[in-house]
């Protein structure tokens, strides 16, 4: 089966009815390229806008993307969102915006924006760019109102019909059987119960679903009698909770009269208990998808106890308030809504940001501690998926507590910098260090951010300066970590700047410098360094001796290479003879990484590659695979410059297994070229042409043409001419194209077997 491109979330309940509404909404995608669903909250915007655009998705060579603009709390990460939804991971100094429309500028896809009536002027002002700019563009948005777009077209929706119509009894029977297999509308009476209650809640698919849930607690007749009860008595203008309800409505859209779903939504409050009704309202702060661990944390206090809050989320998934999949929970953006508005009412706001806050800052230090260890990657993915609830974390930090904030930037910029986050990364750093004083570890983490955000957007000056700024901090505070840091920033930034022997002078010295853990290897006692390894008279590591299948290329499909020959560790296991060797930290691991660089750039390849060697054992004993990728990518090269192509290629593979686990764009990047030049230099032309472009395809993605340190250039210009010689200029074009007109993922898959077809 054919791998679909882009990105749109999986259906976790059944779609009824809908069939006009999806027919006119072909209609319009095929036809226009602003589409925009208009409708009161619950009406089922969100779930016709999915299904219509999964059965479009086919028609867009480029695919069908899905970004949610419910948990934005202003449009300060409007921008970001869209293009984490579309796959940019820009790494320049350009202006969000700038990049983003480059990025879609000769694609043809479709983009779904859900949720958009709260953003509904920054949305219209970015679409209008859009549109301008990319003409292969078609945008379908869901919003309770139009934007106000040039050239949008709008689509109402309705509530289900009711009469003459089964679709509602339908849904309403649906959501009945997914609470309880066993229930249904066999009981004499059920079903015309169940048709009464849909008619009162007027075909509103939120509304019914909710009614449903309360099955539970009482018979479909009780519901039908109690809903009709409340539903037929006369609204009390000086009802306190009609009021509060008024809230969620919008008279241009949604009139007064038809109150159905603010009544609905408030019976269901009433129907909870005092302490679902404190979860409910404490749990709004979330803006992303939570478990049941991150409820706890951000929700326990007062009468809600950790156990409280389990029981708690329990009734609320329960009641269809909460919805949950698999461990993961998430609230509708209505019902958020309602639940923000009884936080206000009660007088939490403030408390309830401030458990938001630690919990995060709290995730955030136990991140940064396992950033060297085997749970590397589940953080990683972590700090990637909570992005917008860190940023709120760090915004309210900000302004209420300047001293975590400086601590929390310091402990996501460098996970954030590797994801992509530059501009946030670099931004929160700034604000943190000019929102008060700070001293110690945490100014010269915040300032080592800054640095390494400005190496990778480009900006080597700023990085120059970062990294003396942290250099002089460490030294001042007597922090060993600060001065690891500092050397590898500094370090890259001469690497990048092709000055190869300072940063390597610099880096042994501070690795001497810092030596306090027992000894690993070094001939006097102290752990060896790159010009102890030169001292080693063991052979050249093998492509299986680099643990090449250790890195994940298994699951890739890189063990074809033969790398497995030489069988596998657990990740964490220490080689032969080396289970008393301490694990180093992550400043450490790095600081060496700049060693076996600078050997490589200077041409000392044999002790580079047994430097690089021992530094990926190093990482594998500590479960780190952000450094070891990069050791696995200087073996490539260091295999590539003397004459080792398939050897090369072995590494390339390992490289990109680990850089897709971390979902790192730029490191992918990196290694899709030195694979291709590996395969060029074996001969197969058409073969490292394709890998090429599907490289050429992870560079756009990052916003920078080709990069890397000075000496990769003229590798990867051989490698190339000899791709050409090999099949000519016409087919090696033709490999090319297709392999960046490739789904990245679709590119990097293939380029990850060694048996690579066209």
């Amino acid at each position: 089966m054919m791998t679909k491109v882009g990105f749109l979330p999986e259906e976790t309940s059944s779609f009824v009815g809908r069939r006009a509404e999806l027919a006119r909404l072909e209609t319009a995608l095929a036809e226009r390229r602003m589409t925009t669903l208009i409708g009161p909250g619950g009406v089922g915007k969100t779930r016709l806008a999915l299904r219509a655009a999964r059965a479009a998705a086919d028609r867009y060579p480029d695919g069908a993307w899905w970004a949610d603009l419910s948990p934005l709390y202003d449009d300060a990460l409007l921008l970001p969102t869209v293009s984490d939804a579309v796959g940019l991971a820009d790494h320049t100094l350009r202006m969000p915006v700038e990049a983003l429309c480059e990025w879609l500028s000769d694609k043809r896809l479709l983009l779904v924006l859900d949720s958009a009536e709260h953003l509904r002027a920054p949305c219209s002002h970015l679409l209008a760019e859009l549109l301008t700019t990319s003409p292969g563009l078609t945008v379908l948005v869901t919003s309770r109102q139009p934007l106000g777009t040039r050239g949008e077209h709008t689509v109402r929706i309705q509530p289900l019909p009711v009469d003459g119509a089964p679709d509602a009894l339908q849904l309403f029977e649906d959501r009945l059987r997914a609470s309880d297999p066993h229930a249904g509308l066999e009981a004499p009476g059920d079903r015309a119960a169940a048709a009464d209650i849909c008619r009162r809640l007027e075909g509103i698919p939120l509304a019914i679903e909710l009614a449903a849930a309360g099955i539970g607690r009482h018979t479909v007749a009780q519901l039908a009698t109690r809903i009709g009860t409340r539903f037929d008595a006369p609204v009390d203008a000086e009802d306190l909770t009609a009021s509060r309800l008024d809230l969620l409505a919008d008279d241009s859209l949604w009139p007064r009269r038809h109150r159905t779903l603010r009544t609905t939504i408030g019976w269901s409050h009433e129907l909870c208990t005092p302490l679902e009704r404190l979860l409910w309202a404490r749990l709004t702060l979330l803006r992303t998808d939570f478990d049941a661990e991150t409820a706890r944390e951000v929700c326990t206090g007062g009468p809600l106890t950790p156990q409280e809050v389990d029981r708690a989320l329990q009734g609320l998934v329960a009641q269809s308030v909460v919805q949950r999949d698999g461990t993961r929970y998430r609230m509708l953006d209505t019902l958020r809504e309602y639940g923000r508005m009884w936080l206000a009412e009660l007088g939490e706001e403030q408390a309830a940001a401030d458990r938001h806050a630690r919990s995060f800052l709290g995730l955030a230090r136990r991140a940064h501690e396992g950033w060297t260890g085997p749970d590397q990657i589940t953080w990683y993915h972590t700090i990637a998926d909570t992005h917008l609830d860190l940023c709120a974390a760090l915004d309210h930090l900000l302004a209420h507590d300047v001293a975590a904030a400086q601590e929390m930037a310091g402990r996501v910029g460098f996970f954030w910098a590797c994801c992509g986050h530059l501009s946030e990364a670099r931004g929160y750093a700034q604000r943190a260090l000019e929102s008060g004083p700070v001293e110690g570890p945490h100014r010269t983490r915040l300032q080592w951010v800054l640095g390494v955000a400005a190496l990778l957007q480009g900006d080597f000056a700023t990085a120059e300066k970062y990294g003396a700024l942290c250099t002089a901090i460490a030294l001042y505070d007597h922090d060993d970590e600060g001065m690891l840091g500092a050397t590898y920033l500094s370090g890259l930034t001469q690497l990048m700047n092709g000055e190869p022997a300072a940063a390597l002078e610099a880096a042994e010295r501070v690795l001497r410098m810092t030596e306090t853990a027992p000894p690993d290897g070094g001939p006097d006692g102290r752990r060896a360094t790159a010009t102890d390894c030169a001292t080693d008279t063991t052979s050249e590591p093998t492509a299986s001796e680099s643990g090449a299948c250790e890195s994940g290329a298994c699951e890739s499909g890189a063990c074809e290479s033969g790398a497995c020959e030489s069988g596998t560790r657990e990740p964490g296991a220490s080689e032969p003879g080396g289970d008393s060797a301490p694990l180093e930290s992550a400043h450490r691991l790095r600081c060496r990484l700049i060693t076996v660089f600078a050997l490589t750039a200077l041409g000392r390849l044999t002790e580079s590659g047994r430097a690089a060697a021992a530094l990926r054992r190093a990482c594998e004993r500590g479960g780190e695979y952000w450094t070891r990728s990069y050791a696995d990518y200087q073996l490539a090269l260091i295999a590539l410059l003397q004459g080792r192509p398939e050897a090369s290629a072995v590494h390339a593979r390992a490289m990109l297994a680990g850089k897709h686990r971390l979902r790192d764009s730029f490191g992918i990047a990196l290694g899709l070229d030195i694979l291709a030049a590996a395969i060029a230099a074996q001969g197969a032309g058409a073969q490292a042409a394709r890998v090429y472009g599907t490289g050429h395809a992870y560079w756009r993605m990052v916003g920078h043409p080709q990069r890397g340190t000075p000496e990769l250039g003229p590798v990867r210009e051989t490698c190339e001419l000899q791709a050409r010689a090999a099949v000519g200029d016409e087919a090696y074009q033709r490999a090319f194209e297709r392999g960046q007109a490739d789904n990245a993922e679709v590119g990097l898959a293939a380029a990850l077997h060694s048996d690579l077809q066209l």
